[in-house]
This record gives C-alpha cells, structure tokens and sequence, in this order.
C-alpha cells in the first residue's frame, strides 16, 4: 500500500474511533436504564424495544470494531 492510501485509512480511522466511543457510551446508557427498570416494565413493550436497541447497540459497536481491526491490519499487510 502506498503512503497516500495508508494516510486515507488513516484519516477513517480518526473519524471511525471517536464514532465507536459514542455508540459504546449510548450502549451502556441504554443498558443502564433497562437495567433499572422495573421487572414488570422489562416484560411490557417498552422494556422489550430497550432490550432491542442494546443488542443493536452492541451489534453496531462489534461491528465498529472489526471495521477498525480489518483497516488496521490492511495497512500493516500492504
């Protein structure tokens, strides 16, 4: 891979690192709140569309960090 490649991913990475860090804060405010709901609420529709949104939340934030990981090692493999 050629500097001007390796200076692009770079730049992703400073813009998809501080992205991650936000989307794991909202995780663990979301996670939080479901739990310290109250039973009876978890088992209503609003407790199962916050339980939704965690496993998105931690999909969204794994994926974040595979993303990151692969554009890593591509610059260290080219």
């Amino acid at each position: 891979m050629n500097a001007a490649r390796r200076k692009r991913i770079e730049e992703v990475l400073a813009r998809l690192e501080p992205l991650k860090d936000v989307v794991d804060e909202i995780l663990f405010e979301e996670q939080e709140a479901y739990e310290n709901m109250p039973e009876g609420l978890k088992q209503s529709a609003r407790g199962e569309a916050a339980e939704n949104a965690v496993g998105s939340l931690e999909n969204a934030s794994s994926q974040l960090e595979e993303t990151i990981g692969e554009l890593g090692s591509a610059m260290e493999v080219a």
